[in-house]
């Protein structure tokens, strides 16, 4: 299940995950989705790797400023995951 943390200025929505064990490690998703004529561009990375899983549509400065974001926001998204969403930022 994904949470919503915020949307941008341009629609963009972030949500994320709660918190996952994958190998051993607490990970937590989170997933970028904007509206476009035909659709929407999405990616989504996973934290603490800051690994993309997949983009679809985002340029590649999108995709480093979505890095900085998450960056500045993996304590929040860690925070959130760990209520499991019922706190909205």
């Amino acid at each position: 299940m994904m949470y919503e943390y915020m949307t941008l200025a341009d629609n963009t929505l972030i949500t994320h995950s709660q918190i996952l064990e994958k190998s051993g490690e607490q990970v937590v998703q989170v997933h970028f989705e904007r509206p476009i004529e035909n659709g929407f561009c999405s990616a989504r990375a996973e934290l603490p790797s800051y690994n993309w899983i997949y983009n679809e549509g985002f340029t590649e400065n999108e995709i480093t400023e979505f890095t900085r974001l998450m960056e500045r926001h993996a304590h929040l998204f860690y925070k959130y995951a760990l209520e499991e969403g019922e706190t909205v930022a």
